[in-house]
């Protein structure tokens, strides 16, 4: 059978199997195994024989996840998810939330800004978008319910506050593109930072629009806070600030590769945390467990995805495409979007990471057929998988706030919530789109 038929059959398979909810690495490496063994075991001409059909596949199947599990720069991906749940334990990124709540106080609105303020503090030191709504949900829809905030605005800063997490360094979906890519990750990472502040001034901006147009929505909290209280609070946050800046300071001057920040933030995280006497030997158990729990989880997906680009690449696909593409003289704008509206779509219903392993092996040839920069490209993805988090039917920032608040809140009133947000959303991936400097500027001044 021809290989690009073959690959194009099994690019349909992967998207049934995942429309049946067959695990991301499942369906990506199944639709990829079977692929390789039609490839190698049917050609013209050549007679089936079962004895040896299966030796190519196996072959791939065991030397294609050992080498890219034998990685050094796989290693960021644990270490950086460790050094975030240590920070948790210890308390680090709640000290932000509290710091910034008592200095908004007196802002109408303030407890959701500090929830977001939060969710930007939290997503410096881990990778994880649900990490970050599940730690931050938890600590702030509770208090915003207390002070009488409406529902949708209390589930809503704090699930559009978590996807933070996908674009703020140091991210995981950044550091599986750039492997993916073969492109610097500490280049990827301070491509994020502008994009990232942008996304978070965009939700402020929201909120005080929100409360200023339906003041019933964030009552006035009636909290007297003293200046000794806000200055003590600040205080308590320079362990995530000096985490932050040996971390991402540390691979903006060139002192450590990415991988060598990752161990020492996490080496950081643990020595403040015990020094400070906020880590427990109880907080340290749990911490290695949710990272063994998280890494197994995405180590799975990533050697599937693996496979799964080996074997596009030797169906042709993308190259197929890449040149269609190219002869049909379609304009770059009209390519881009039509790229923006397909992650958009996979967003709605799979998993970021899966969706980044794969749409990668077809949308990076024609990105460089364009001779467009993979830096910003691999921001604007992170950017659309980000808003893929909070797009109905399945956002899944949304399902982790609905797991959280359960019963007392209903799904559509979270998806109410998010809807200004999203609007904001659209206005920042704008930006990125038709300002490249926006994400290009940083990286050059290193």
């Amino acid at each position: 059978m021809d290989p690009l038929m073959v690959g194009l059959l099994a690019l349909g398979a992967t998207l049934i199997l995942l429309a049946l909810r067959v695990p991301i690495a499942a369906a990506l490496g199944l639709a990829a195994a079977v692929g390789i063994f039609i490839i190698f075991s049917w050609r013209p001409g050549m007679d089936f024989n079962p004895a040896v059909a299966w030796r190519p596949t196996l072959s791939l199947l065991a030397n294609s996840p050992y080498s890219f599990i034998a990685s050094f720069n796989l290693a960021t991906v644990p270490l950086f998810i460790l050094m975030g749940h240590l920070a948790y334990e210890a308390g680090f990124t709640t000290d932000i939330y509290r710091a910034a709540r008592l200095w908004l106080a007196r802002i109408r609105g303030g407890v959701a800004m500090a929830s977001v303020l939060g969710c930007g503090g939290f997503s410096a030191i881990t990778g994880s978008s649900v990490a970050c709504a599940a730690a931050m949900g938890r600590i702030a829809i509770p208090e915003m319910l207390r002070f009488g905030y409406s529902k949708s605005l209390a589930t809503g800063s704090v699930a559009i506050g978590g996807t933070l997490g996908s674009l703020i360094p140091p991210s995981i979906l950044f550091i599986l593109y750039g492997i993916f890519t073969e492109q610097s990750i500490a280049r990827l990472f301070m491509a994020a930072i502008v994009p990232g502040l942008l996304s978070l001034a965009a939700y402020l901006i929201v909120i005080a629009i929100w409360v200023r147009r339906n003041p019933a929505a964030a009552p006035d909290p009636g909290e007297e806070i003293t200046a000794a209280e806000r200055w003590r609070a600040l205080g308590k946050c320079w362990s995530i600030i000096v985490l932050f800046a040996v971390v991402i300071g540390g691979i903006y001057v060139g002192l450590f590769t990415p991988s060598q920040a990752a161990g020492i933030g996490a080496y950081a995280a643990l020595f403040l945390g015990l020094i400070l006497g906020r880590l427990s030997l109880k907080g340290i158990i749990s911490a290695l467990r949710e990272t063994v729990f998280q890494s197994s989880m995405i180590f799975a997906i990533a050697v599937a995805g693996k496979i799964y680009v080996s074997f596009i690449s030797l169906t042709g696909l993308s190259s197929f495409i890449a040149n269609w593409i190219e002869v049909s003289g379609a304009s770059m704008l009209l390519v881009l979007a039509i790229i923006v509206l397909m992650y958009l779509l996979l967003g709605m219903f799979l998993d970021p990471i899966g969706i980044i392993l794969l749409t990668l092996p077809l949308t990076i040839p024609i990105v460089e057929s364009y001779g467009l920069s993979l830096i910003w490209f691999g921001v604007v993805v992170i950017k659309l998988l980000e808003i893929g988090l909070v797009t109905p039917p399945i956002g899944l920032n949304v399902f982790v706030i609905k797991s959280i608040v359960g019963e007392r809140i209903r799904l559509e009133t979270i998806f109410v919530g998010i809807g200004a947000f999203l609007l904001a959303e659209v206005v920042v991936l704008g930006m990125i789109l038709g300002i490249p400097a926006l994400s290009l500027w940083l990286p050059g001044m290193m």
